[in-house]
């Protein structure tokens, strides 16, 4: 283990923490806190690189929220969110205050009002490693290990695994190691970790990301993403201000130019977005409950309102045909990705708001209602497995366990997102296209897609898109239920 001792340790200044009865003047002053750090590591990176290994180690600390609390009262019940469980203290650091502006007031507010009591914020103990401190910062790069004549290591904070994990969302974590509570259900360093990352993996940056997320497994949602966005930016009415694509291209125009980029990312993301970020991204994350984790894992830190699956889907009923749809009230999950944060056991229970959202724009986009609309969808239990070749080997268990679960369709990411949402607190759905019926000889082959698929897949994505314009309307008290949260719950959404 480096011994740190053997420098001497060169910090900015360390000023007092400041109680605030107001939430904005408090998230003004962790966005203070954050810049001073900030710089003072991109000042001293830049001098090391100019003038070698220093005499000193460089450390900046990330700014924290603490609330103390001495009383059992009670606040409002019928919230699930805005207030501690019982007396004690509670905290969590902050990154990025600028990014999470206004989801740090509302929660900051909320916590004044239901304690009434004020919040403290200032420096915490927990270092910014360097990387994270560095993100997007462009006139510095942080070079690889083995570039410089010394470690960073010696002379900088570096992300630590050790401390990037979900033991607060996976309720394994009651208390920091300065015996605080968590405050938040993620860490500084873990949403840092996840900021990292999406900008990797769907070449957009996180700040384009919207409060209501959908993926899907085809990439023909994504033209008609794109179509769709060049016809609500045609409206002024629609709320809706900009198109950004694959590179961070903006449009704010119906006919603004969007160039194909030449090397896609893993997860192709597009943001239709509003000014309040009440808007839509659509995440392409392609085939199998990896990369589903992979995404879901990572935007869960930007605090969504609601995330839905809108893909494609093998249809198990021989009276289920082509192109109709699945709407999961329950998910076998048999994609085994989650099995060690969320055991199989839990149950991942179908959210009313989100059902009602998603009936309601199915009757709505397909002029359909009643018994009628039972005509091209069915509601019932999806499997999720992690082979896409099952049907190659002996399918007499798989069968056997589909048909005793009750299953009426199968995919490789609905329950892994659906069970992320759950475990991360961002409410969920499902709602599949048939595209294949392997039991009944209708394998996913060419030619074999109907006229009638074919109309409803265009249909698909505007059902998502509507339901999430549904959503967009629905109270957070309401979308955020009590469902969602455990015993003992972070304060902050």
């Amino acid at each position: 283990m480096h011994d740190e001792t053997a420098l001497p340790v060169l910090t900015p200044a360390h000023p007092e923490a400041e109680s605030f009865t107001d939430a904005i003047a408090a998230v003004a002053r962790l966005e203070a806190l954050y810049t001073q750090a900030t710089t003072f590591l991109a000042q001293q990176f830049n001098e090391v690189i100019r003038s070698g290994k220093p005499a000193a180690r460089i450390r900046a600390f990330y700014p924290e929220i603490r609330l103390t609390t001495q009383t059992f009262a009670k606040t409002d019940s019928r919230l699930s969110f805005g207030h501690v469980t019982g007396p004690g203290v509670y905290s969590t650091t902050v990154t990025r205050p600028d990014l999470f502006r206004h989801y740090l007031v509302q929660q900051i507010a909320l916590l004044i009002q239901n304690h009434g009591v004020p919040i403290s914020i200032g420096p915490s103990a927990t270092p910014i490693p360097v990387h994270f401190a560095l993100a997007g910062n462009p006139g510095v790069s942080v070079p690889q290990e083995g570039v410089l004549e010394f470690s960073l290591r010696d002379v900088f904070d570096v992300p630590d695994l050790a401390t990037t994990n979900d033991d607060i969302v996976n309720g394994t974590r009651r208390f920091h190691p300065d015996g605080s509570m968590p405050l938040a259900p993620f860490t500084a360093q873990r949403v840092d970790y996840s900021l990292a990352r999406l900008a990797h993996y769907t070449a957009t940056d996180p700040s384009h990301f919207q409060n209501h997320v959908l993926f899907t497994n085809y990439q023909f949602y994504v033209d008609e993403f794109e179509s769709y966005a060049r016809q609500v930016l045609a409206d002024p009415a629609s709320g809706y201000t900009a198109f950004v694509a694959t590179g961070n291209q903006i449009i704010t125009a119906p006919d603004g130019v969007l160039t194909p980029v030449t090397k896609m990312p893993q997860m192709p993301t597009y943001h239709l977005k509003r000014a309040d970020g009440q808007g839509i991204t659509l995440v392409n994350i392609g085939v199998g409950p990896s990369n589903a984790k992979t995404a879901t894992d990572h935007i869960a830190v930007l605090r969504p309102h609601a995330w839905l699956m809108v893909g494609h889907c093998a249809g198990l009923r021989n009276s289920q045909s082509l192109g109709d749809f699945v709407l999961a009230h329950a998910y076998l999950r048999e994609d085994h990705v989650l099995d060690d944060d969320l055991p199989v056991w839990v149950p991942i229970p179908a959210l009313a708001e989100i059902q009602i959202a998603l009936e309601d724009a199915v009757e709505e986009v397909t002029q359909l209602e009643g018994y009628e609309l039972k005509r091209i969808m069915r509601t019932g239990t999806v499997a999720t497995i992690d082979n896409r070749n099952w049907e190659l080997r002996d399918h007499s268990g798989p069968v056997q366990r589909l048909s005793q679960s009750r299953a009426i369709a199968l995919d490789m990411e609905s329950a892994t997102i659906a069970a992320n949402g759950f475990r991360f607190r961002v409410p969920y759905g499902t709602l599949l296209c048939v595209s294949d019926k392997p039991l009944h000889g209708e394998l996913k082959l060419p030619g074999m897609a109907s006229e009638f698929y074919k109309t409803q897949v265009a249909r698909h994505l505007q059902i998502g898109i509507r339901a999430m314009e549904r959503l967009r309307d629905t109270p957070l008290e309401r979308i955020h239920s009590r469902k969602l949260r455990s015993f003992e719950e972070t304060a902050f959404l």
